[in-house]
């Protein structure tokens, strides 16, 4: 959290480049449970006031946010997080805030994922620690809008790298990033990945509550990309049944002030005992919060479809299967040491997932976990439903959440189960209809 010194001056500089730069229009966003962007845009004359006091709304009309009798919330703007929308050039423009949810009390509402993660960061930060990560996140791009009943279809027939002219993700890619970047979130790579129409862009390294912002920015900037060149993205993971899912293998590494806590220049793989218990926090909790990271019951699709997928509970240097994966270390790069967590989707909410993929890792830490070999690794959930009965039994996943997100996501995650459950599929009646 910034200091009261600090927070003046960030509140100072925006207002400040709201006037300057003739913003009308400031959106205040943040996040459901479920991970889905919210907004409501407010004039710059309400800003001070917002600062101040917060903007009241009806908690009770956001998904997994509290019940009608107890609906009042505020919107609290984090000037940190301040932003010219660069896609808005016609003039008045409009910026964005991204916004902590607080009870009428000032207290941290319980629901907000936001304050989920910040729980998980400040546990982190009395054990010493800095949390940063780096997403590597897949989409697809489709030639146009879902129809019901119509299959999608991408907007070429490229491969892993492929660098054709008839690829369009170039052009696509080339703007979305410089939109990112304008927006001060800044990209590390961007390829076309291994399925037709398929795209990957890596952001760099920030601190977790920094990445989970730019992953809500992102995945909006990519959708506003996508419509204004004709075009329609998906995070959905598993579009395609022949074809790879979507991906976002996570790189994690744990500060202590400047010294990456996960290096051990006499260890092997230069992975220091502090990584690689985090590595095992992560592989014994790792049922527990698959209903997390992987949240849909098309996630499932993905993780057993195969593609580089993980489908076991095992970790490994080489293998690009592995649930957790240690990147070769290079010569003099020290802070680069880290793991790479490849279960979550790129449809997951990231507090959420960010939340309980580093409170597994620092379990790990605080008990000693012992890393050892999986040669016989159990798998993860291979449904919705496997996850769900996982995590209801998690005393470590219902603390990190909090009572209120826990039971609402398995609320809603059981019924999401129980409505999937009851469709008939294309592919039953293409298989049973002409036979039986």
């Amino acid at each position: 959290m910034s200091s009261p010194n600090d927070l003046a001056k960030q509140q100072a500089f925006v207002q400040r480049t709201l006037e300057e730069r003739n913003i009308r229009f400031v959106r205040l966003w943040f996040t459901d449970v479920l991970g889905f962007l919210k907004s409501v845009a407010i004039a710059p004359a309400e800003l001070e006031n917002a600062f101040a006091e917060g903007i009241g709304f009806d908690g009770s009309a956001i998904e997994g946010f509290a019940r009608g009798s107890e609906s009042d919330m505020l919107l609290k703007p984090d000037p940190a997080t301040f932003s010219i929308l660069p896609w808005r050039t016609e003039a008045p423009g409009a910026a964005r805030m991204f916004c902590d949810i607080t009870m009428p009390d000032g207290s941290a509402s319980p629901s907000d994922p936001r304050n989920v993660l910040r729980r998980t960061l400040d546990k982190a930060a009395k054990m010493g620690y800095t949390c940063y990560t780096h997403p590597e996140i897949e989409f697809f791009l489709f030639k146009s809008q879902p129809e019901k009943g119509v299959a999608p279809v991408p907007v070429d027939q490229g491969g892993y790298f492929d660098h054709t002219p008839a690829v369009v993700g170039h052009d696509f890619r080339r703007q979305a990033i410089t939109l990112l970047e304008a927006m001060g979130i800044s990209v590390e790579f961007s390829h076309h990945e291994g399925a037709p129409g398929q795209q990957e862009i890596d952001l760099r390294y920030a601190d977790a509550l920094s990445t989970a912002d730019n992953i809500m920015t992102f995945r909006h900037v990519i959708k506003e990309v996508a419509l204004e060149q004709g075009f329609y993205a998906s995070f959905m993971p598993k579009p395609f049944t022949d074809h790879p899912g979507s991906g976002m293998h996570t790189h994690v590494s744990l500060f202590e002030g400047e010294n990456n806590a996960f290096y051990d220049a006499s260890a092997e793989f230069h992975l220091s005992k502090i990584g690689r218990s985090f590595i095992a926090g992560i592989l014994k909790h790792a049922a527990e919060m698959t209903a997390i990271t992987n949240q849909w019951v098309n996630s499932y699709k993905r993780l057993q479809g195969g593609g580089e997928a993980p489908s076991l509970i095992n970790w490994g240097q080489s293998d690009r299967g592995a649930l957790v994966r240690i990147p070769m270390y290079k010569p003099n790069k020290e802070n680069s040491t880290r793991i790479e967590f490849r279960s979550p989707d790129s449809a997951c909410n990231p507090y959420l997932a960010y939340s309980v993929m580093l409170a597994a890792g620092l379990k790990g830490i605080e008990e000693g976990y012992v890393l050892e070999a999986t040669p016989n690794a159990a798998p993860l959930p291979a449904n919705l439903n496997e996850a769900i009965v996982a995590m209801e039994g998690s005393e470590l996943i219902r603390q990190t959440l909090g009572e209120h997100v826990f039971e609402f996501v398995l609320r809603n995650k059981r019924a999401e189960w129980q409505d999937y459950r009851r469709q008939v599929s294309a592919y039953e009646l293409d298989r049973y209809l002409p036979v039986l």
